[in-house]
């Protein structure tokens, strides 16, 4: 069995992995910057005596990142398996958000990762052997309006996970990208719920969509799974899109040269309702609709 460090545990993703991969049998070392903010995932595991233990790490600040390693290490040794999942989301057009939004994003999302790589990596490479996931997203790949600032962060973390895989191979230290596509988080729904911005349609309508895509939600055990199976079959496998529409929208972004994809972007309302409506099956038109009708 594995010993595992997860970060960002608290909620979501982070804490349906922590569960699933200890219910499997793994020792898991789930983080969060406020321990007192993941006693949910604490009930749990001493109520099914579960091996987790909740360790305080704030993937921002690289004080906290090496006194939680040095707490990990006493006690475990060398990990086995480094999961990157802490994240943060930042939506709105990119005159209307704050620098400070773009940086936050940056810190948490890129910054964090590489911080809790770089403590790890001399363990695992002395170790000869290891996995390091990281949590990216489809916004990984695919950059939409009004995502920016959550959207470079993941390509950033993208671009040094695939360098990452190219040194760590020699060393038996596999590396692996997770994809998440819109999945039922309180993230996702921070997305769902940003306010609207005169100027730019995206940010209300890129709403709409998380929104009708909610109706029918991936819930985070999909993400998880796909974690706890890189884990345990000993893929070398690079990406693992996750969700029913991750694979779909990956792809109709790759058929589509970047003229194409830009203008799909600035389209008229009615015509990007339209075009999400008949390719996606979404209709996101219909959730302003009745929010309208409701609201007057």
């Amino acid at each position: 069995m594995a010993k595992v460090l997860i970060t960002g545990t608290n909620r979501g993703i982070g804490a349906v992995t922590a569960i699933a991969v200890a219910r499997a049998g793994h020792t898991v070392y789930a983080t969060m910057r406020d321990p007192a903010r993941g006693r949910a995932l604490a009930e749990i595991a001493q109520r099914e005596r579960l091996p987790i233990s909740i360790v305080r790490m704030d993937v921002d600040i690289d004080e906290s990142v090496d006194a939680a390693t040095s707490t990990i290490r006493a006690e475990a040794g060398c990990i086995d398996v480094l999961v990157n999942n802490a994240g943060i989301v930042r939506s709105g057009s990119i005159e209307g958000l704050a620098l400070g939004d773009f940086k936050a994003a940056m810190e948490t999302n890129y910054f964090g990762p590489l911080r809790t790589i770089r403590a790890w990596l001399p363990h695992l490479r002395a170790q000869r052997s290891g996995c390091i996931v990281n949590v990216t997203s489809v916004a990984g790949r695919i950059a939409c309006s009004p995502l920016a600032p959550y959207a470079a962060s993941k390509f950033a973390l993208e671009a040094l996970s695939e360098a990452l895989a190219q040194e760590m191979r020699p060393f038996n230290v596999r590396v692996a990208i997770v994809q998440p596509g819109i999945i039922d988080t309180a993230m996702a729904r921070e997305v769902k719920d940003v306010a609207a911005d005169a100027a730019y349609p995206q940010v209300r309508r890129f709403g709409d969509m998380f929104a009708a895509a909610l109706d029918a939600p991936t819930p985070p055990s999909a993400v998880a799974a796909t974690i706890l199976e890189i884990i345990d079959s000993g893929t070398l496998t690079l990406r693992h899109p996750v969700g029913p529409g991750a694979e779909g929208f990956l792809g109709w972004r790759a058929s589509m040269t970047d003229d194409e994809w830009v203008t799909w972007g600035a389209l008229s309302d009615d015509a990007w309702y339209d075009r999400v409506g008949s390719e996606f099956g979404l209709d996101a038109r219909s959730k302003r609709q009745v929010a309208a009708v409701h609201g007057a």
